[in-house]
Parts: structure tokens; sequence; C-alpha cells
């Protein structure tokens, strides 16, 4: 252990762009901090745990990291993988963020008022701490994996459909990942079977332009948590799935049906390579085509209120109700690999102070812990929609660094 312990009004556990958008909005506010990065380069998510065709599924505008928007010539295109991590990249530098890499956290403590950070062989102190580590630390597979005597694979972890044996592929899960998996898989030729969840889903485009832009206009992205129909649940709902690939486009789970995807409902349990499934396919399949309906319809009534003149629908619509099976022999369908899309774990067993709920997730308001001098940064729905992406994390940074410099300043004057 070294001798010297080194003290910092702030530390930031985390350099990927909640920790680097943190920096830059501390730095405004010329408060002394240090941030600390596990791994040995900024984006490290980003290139080391994200598939080849990955990308983002909201347009470049939306890329708004305090001090450096998106400024490039497609601001209603998608960045691909690299293009992010260019992105984040540009970010770091622009940023000039005092990041400390290959700094893994292993313990916080707090001693009165000073807390205590080790890492390795070296420790620090400091006044405030701000969790930018994001929400989706272990990778969750179902119990029901150890009676599939096949090849898995995490999302985390899947990086095309050429590093799978050969042969049919199952797909668990139909959350963004699950889906564009499963798209990236039926694209490529591979034979899928896709486990359906209660995912929504939304269209990518509507009346001439993306859903996201006429969401936007009609002041959707302004609405904060305290006033969501859904209020703190907000932050558990699964994400609608619809892709940015190629430019962008829908994700229809009926026309994949149609093209010769295999459709089951939910996994119940697996037995010896034998898979039963829940009878719930087509309330899915149902469930995500009302909220797609219940978003365009909003948009409509926008439209028709604001007198706008928008060209008609030109979407592609599908009533296809694909047959229901409840049983599914792996080896009977030629399957040798299942790729899981199950989503991940909050682990925050570092964390040794009084800072979590009973499902061990943070306790906070807007970012700001009960627990004096802790933040939390780059959680879904910590403020706006937009709280845990690229395009309201900047704002949620700029908030906790003027509460931090106003608890700073009302420390000193004490």
């Amino acid at each position: 252990m070294n001798s010297k312990t080194e003290h910092y009004t702030c530390i930031i556990i985390g350099a990927g762009q909640a920790g680097l958008s943190m920096s830059y909005c501390l730095s405004q506010q010329g408060i002394h901090h240090l941030v600390l990065e596990r791994s040995d380069r900024v984006a490290n998510n980003w290139r080391s745990e994200r598939w080849d065709t990955f990308c983002l599924v909201t347009p470049n505008w939306q890329c708004q990291l305090p001090g450096m928007h998106y400024s490039g010539d497609d601001p209603d295109g998608f960045m691909v993988k690299d293009e992010i991590v260019d992105y984040v990249e540009a970010y770091y530098q622009f940023s000039q963020a005092p990041v400390r890499f290959n700094s893994p956290v292993t313990s916080v403590n707090k001693t009165q008022s000073i807390y205590r950070v080790e890492c390795g062989d070296q420790s620090y102190q400091a006044d405030h701490i701000v969790v930018a580590t994001g929400g989706y630390h272990r990778p969750y597979i179902l119990p029901a994996a150890a009676e599939m005597p096949v090849t898995h694979v995490h999302s985390r972890d899947y990086r095309n459909p050429d590093q799978l044996p050969n042969g049919a592929v199952l797909v668990v899960g139909t959350g963004q990942s699950g889906c564009q998996i499963a798209e990236d898989l039926h694209l490529a030729g591979r034979q899928v079977h896709l486990c359906v969840g209660n995912a929504p889903r939304v269209n990518r485009r509507y009346r001439g332009k993306d859903v996201v832009n006429w969401l936007e206009e009609m002041g959707y992205y302004e609405t904060t948590i305290d006033n969501h129909p859904e209020g703190e649940n907000a932050p558990h709902a699964t994400n609608h799935y619809v892709t940015g690939r190629d430019g962008g486009r829908d994700i229809n789970l009926r026309i994949f049906a149609e093209q010769g995807m295999k459709l089951y409902g939910r996994l119940k349990s697996a037995k010896q390579g034998t898979l039963q499934f829940e009878d719930d396919l087509h309330d899915n399949l149902d469930y995500a085509d009302s909220v797609a309906k219940r978003i365009v319809d909003g948009i409509e009534n926008y439209i028709q209120q604001q007198g706008i003149n928008a060209p008609a629908d030109d979407n592609r619509h599908s009533d296809y109700a694909p047959p229901t099976v409840n049983s599914l022999d792996l080896q009977a369908a030629g399957i040798t690999s299942v790729a899981w899309a199950t989503g991940f774990k909050s682990d925050y067993q570092w964390l040794q102070v009084p800072a979590l709920n009973e499902r061990g997730a943070p306790l906070q308001q807007r970012g700001v812990s009960p627990v004096a001098g802790l933040y939390f940064l780059g959680l879904n729905w910590m403020n706006t929609w937009g709280s845990g992406r690229f395009f309201h994390v900047g704002r949620d940074a700029e908030y906790l660094a003027q509460v931090i410099a106003e608890r700073n300043n009302a420390r000193k004057s004490a």
C-alpha cells in the first residue's frame, strides 16, 4: 500500500460517456477531481462488448455530450460501432479528463464525511463520489441453459454469425439486443428460432420523418420521471425494439416469421435438450403492435392538431400469425447454439455504503443519493428518457456538477 493517500474533491468511477461528461462539467466548475477506469482505454464496453454490426438506434443528432454535440454530415444517420468509439475517444481528448486507467475499484467506504476508495495497491480519499459505471455489470443467462447441450453465447460476447457453429441458432430474448442479433443471423442466412418476450416495438419512421424526430418535436423527451405515467417503474421498462442498421428500419417479428424465422413464446423450461415454451407468443406480438400503434396514433393526433402537411404512411405492415409451438427438441430442430439476450444484473458489491435498495439498485433522486456526497450518473430514467444515453447524460452531469459545487462551497464556508 502506498504511504501517501491522494485526496480529491471528487472521484468519478468509470470513464465511459457518463464519467467523461461528469469530468467535463466538474472542470467547468473548477472542481479538483480524478476519474478511475478499470480498463486500459475509454469506450472499452463499446469496443469489446458489442457485435460487429452494432449501431445506435437513436439518430446521430441525439449524441449531445456536454461541450461536444454531434457535428458530422449525417445527423439523421446512426453511428456504427467504430464511429461510436471514435466519438467517445474524441470526447476524451476534448474534455481532457484526468483518467487513471487500469484502476478497478475494489471498495468504497465512508468515515464521517470522507470517502475512501481502494483501487489495487492504491487508495484515495474524496469528499464526493460519482458512480458512473452504468447498470449492466454481470451477464445473466437463464438456469435452463444447463439442460441445453449446445454452444452458448451471451449478447455481450456475440460478434457475428461466423463465430457460432454451423446449424440453426436459438435466440432467447426480444429486447433491442435480442431482436437485432436475430436479424443479424437472419440476414446471414442462418435458421433462427426466437423466443419472444413482452418487449414493445416502435416504427422507425412515420409519415416522412423518423419517429424520434416527431417525438422530439412533440416534447416527449422533456418528460421527466416525476411526471411520467409509469413513475418510478419507468427505468425498469424494456426498451422498444427497432434498428438503425443500413440507415434505420423497423424490426417486425411477424415479417421475419413470414420469411422463415421460427417464433415461440417465452422459454419456460428445458430438460435434456427439450424446451417448453409459454403459451404467450400471440399475446406478446399483439402487445408489441399495440405499443407501436399507440405511438404513431399520438403522432397522427399531433399532425392533425398542428395542420402539418405530411406524406402518407409507407411502413410495411403484417398481420401474419405464426403457428403456436409449445415444445421443441434442439437436436431435431438442428439447433447447435443459443444466443442469450436476457440482460444483465447490477453489481455494486464494492460500494460499501447504504446506498442501494432491496433489489440492489441505487437509491437516488436525479442522481443524488440519500448518502451525503454520493451520486450516480448514466442510469436509465434518472431524470428523462435520455439520461442513460448520449442525449441527456450531459444534462444530468451538469446538474450534479452544480449540486457538488454548491455543497463544496457550503463545506468551505462552514
